[in-house]
Parts: C-alpha cells; sequence; structure tokens
C-alpha cells in the first residue's frame, strides 16, 4: 500500500526519491499542447469548451501525480511511453511536488472561475499564462519554474535538479557565450524589429492560389 502512494521512485545511488525528468517534460508538452490549442479555440472562435475539459483533465491529472502516485498519472504513462528508450534523466522528487502543488493551485482556480462560476476574466487570463509560461519552460528548456521557488520554503539543499543546475560548477567551454555570440544575438533581434516596420506593408497582402491567376480569380 506504501509503495502504491509514494511520490517518487527509489533508485540505486540516490539517496532521495526521484523522478525521470524526460518523462516529466514529454507530459508537459503534451498539456502545453492541449492548453495553447484550447486558448486559441478561445481568441480566434470564442469557443470555451475545449478549455473547460482540458482544465478538468489537467487538475484530475495532477491531483493524482501529488496525491495517488505520479507512475499512475494519465499524462505521465503517455510521457514514459514516448520516451521510453531514452536513457532516464533522474530528478529530485520533493521539488517537482512542490511545483505540483502550484500548478494544482492555478489549475482549480481557473476550474472554479470556468467551470463552477462559468465565468472569465483577467483573472482566468492571467493564470493561463502563467500555466502556459510554467509548461513550456518545462517542456522546451527543461526547466522547472515552480522548482525554483522550492528552496525559499525548504531548508535543505535541494537535490537532483534537472541538468545538475543545483550543483555548484564551473561551465564547460560549449556551454559559455562568448561577446561575438552575444553581438549576434542582439543584431537578430534588431533585424526583426527592423523589418517588421519596413516589410509590414507587403506581409499584411493575404497570399493568392498558386493555381489560380489573378484574373481568374476575379471572373470566380
Amino acid at each position: 500500500m506504501n509503495k502504491f502512494l509514494q511520490f517518487g521512485e527509489i533508485v540505486e545511488g540516490y539517496d532521495i526519491p526521484v523522478l525521470n525528468e524526460r518523462e516529466i517534460r514529454a507530459a508537459a508538452g503534451i498539456l502545453f499542447l492541449a492548453v495553447y490549442t484550447s486558448l486559441m479555440f478561445i481568441l480566434f472562435d470564442g469557443n470555451f469548451i475545449l478549455v473547460k475539459y482540458v482544465l478538468t483533465f489537467f487538475l484530475l491529472d495532477l491531483l493524482i501525480r501529488v496525491l495517488i502516485n505520479p507512475r499512475f498519472s494519465p499524462l505521465m504513462i503517455a510521457g514514459r511511453l514516448i520516451v521510453r528508450n531514452q536513457v532516464p534523466e533522474y530528478v529530485g522528487a520533493p521539488q517537482k511536488r512542490f511545483a505540483w502543488i502550484i500548478g494544482i493551485v492555478l489549475s482549480a482556480t481557473m476550474f472554479y472561475f470556468f467551470i463552477i462560476v462559468n465565468a472569465y476574466s483577467v483573472i482566468t487570463g492571467s493564470v493561463c499564462m502563467v500555466c502556459l509560461l510554467f509548461l513550456f519552460f518545462e517542456a522546451a528548456f527543461g526547466i522547472c519554474l515552480g522548482c525554483k521557488i522550492y528552496p525559499w520554503f525548504n531548508r535543505k539543499k535541494v537535490q537532483h535538479c534537472p541538468g545538475e543546475v543545483c550543483d555548484v560548477r564551473s561551465r564547460q567551454e560549449i556551454q559559455k557565450v562568448s561577446v561575438v555570440q552575444l553581438t549576434v544575438l542582439l543584431l537578430f533581434i534588431g533585424l526583426i524589429f527592423f523589418a517588421s516596420s519596413q516589410l509590414n506593408a507587403r506581409y499584411s497582402k493575404p497570399p493568392h492560389d498558386l493555381f489560380k491567376t489573378p484574373a481568374t480569380a476575379k471572373i470566380r
């Protein structure tokens, strides 16, 4: 029974329960896609049906992770299937639990307003954007923003962070960013803003059907 309700896996060589970061990132990517798609339905069609289903599933999945066992989370199971051929990357379970509790608070807030009250406001919009930000950073960069807050409420040293960012160490040569690289990045950002001001008129024109000439399109 204790194993059924445990949080994290006991792996040889680790003194605390751990989770597979690759599974977590995969699950976050799936959830990000679902939340983002439901948001697009709201923005372009005013349709709130999908987001209500997504929020219900989102909250239920997080409750299973925190209150029962991450092994039985549907999204974590899906993530495990997707990355099952990749070597596991173990991360400490305590900070992940804290981050998922934050997720429960956020998703429960949206669940209350969207489904129980059946209303939207700047509150739901802001909370939704925060959720998307958390999910995107986890899926794209492997950065757990909730885990960054965990040390504020826990005096013990955080162990086994993704990419070993908890450990103080010098960066390897391949990780260092030179002045030239930073300059290239800044020039590229400047180019984007310059191009948007110069090419906006041309880029604003809607494209035409490649297989129809402009004359044919007018006749029809």
